[in-house]
């Protein structure tokens, strides 16, 4: 029980970075009513977007407190080219034919941009270093927090507010909302619905771009790999907390990522059960509380917000 604080803040610093994910499969779920199994590939583009500026465009030497707002910049517009391209090219096309099409669409693009990514960086063929924030770690009683992990704390709820701020308060948000509850009245009400699912894509890949910048500074390397699990991870907090509701998204991350965190640590201390509560058994418990929710409560914590379009 001593350890729980710490275990508590492990969970919501892992709970906070599904949730930057999942928040860009909420938004085109709750838009166009598409499951973008491409979007854990988006979060790693922007972590190796973000790892080309320190390596090839920056000078050497230069400080991380200079680098990372360049290095986070480059990341959101790698990260936003691949989803606005991916959505004009790959998804758009397919937005009136039968779900089945974009689905495996989504599927065959999450492997191309993991096999781009092995092809043309060469580095990413194994795990690439990913430069760190000096300083650190730093203690609050029990709890020991990193660094990297300042930066995570800081992001998820500015990001958060921000979204909250955009879909709330500005006139391309009160489009989204209204595109998301009827896209064909929307359209006739004068909302330009292409453009309104494009910022959607645009912004759920910002914020993926954040998580994966995060993820770095976290754990100290990137790979090609590294969207696939994390990405199905955030699908999972999405439905957790409510597809296509914003702010279940990151409560959905939140709760997931500590049970994950709680679930690893402690049981292996349940006689009989020590095996189970290895690393390697993270990832199976997390789909065990998916399943869960959806046998007794299928619509998510926050219940879902997506129109009736049948």
């Amino acid at each position: 029980m001593n350890e729980l604080p710490q275990q508590l803040v492990n969970g919501l610093l892992l709970g906070s970075m599904y949730g930057l994910v999942a928040i860009g499969y909420t938004m085109v779920y709750g838009i166009v009513q598409l499951i973008n199994f491409a979007h854990g590939e988006i979060f790693m583009t922007g972590a190796f977007g973000a790892l080309t500026v320190y390596v090839y465009i920056l000078p050497d030497g230069t400080s991380m407190w200079v680098a990372l707002p360049l290095m986070l910049i480059g990341a959101v517009i790698v990260s936003v080219l691949v989803a606005v391209g991916a959505e004009r090219f790959a998804y758009r096309p397919l937005r009136t034919a039968p779900r089945l099409a974009p689905l495996i669409t989504a599927i065959g693009l999450s492997l191309a941009l993991q096999q781009a990514v092995w092809a043309w960086y060469p580095e990413a063929k194994s795990a690439r270093t990913f430069p760190q924030i000096p300083g650190g770690p730093f203690h609050i009683g029990s709890v020991t927090i990193q660094t990297g992990d300042i930066f995570l704390l800081a992001a998820a709820p500015i990001s958060m507010a921000v979204l909250a701020y955009f879909v709330m308060k500005t006139r391309t948000g009160r489009g989204m909302q209204a595109t998301a509850q009827d896209p064909d009245t929307a359209k006739l009400m004068g909302v330009n619905t292409d453009r309104i699912i494009v910022v959607a894509f645009a912004l759920g890949a910002a914020f993926a771009a954040v998580g994966g910048v995060a993820y770095g500074l976290k754990y100290g390397q990137i790979d090609f790999r590294m969207g696939f699990i994390l990405g199905l991870k955030a699908f999972t907090a999405a439905v957790l907390g409510g597809i296509g509701n914003i702010y279940g998204a990151m409560i959905g991350g939140v709760v997931l990522g500590i049970a994950e965190t709680l679930a690893t640590a402690y049981i292996s201390d349940i006689p009989g059960m020590d095996k189970f509560g290895s690393q390697t058994w993270a990832d199976v418990w997390a789909f065990v509380l998916l399943i869960l929710v959806l046998l007794f409560r299928p619509q998510g914590l926050l219940g879902e917000r997506v129109a009736d379009r049948a």
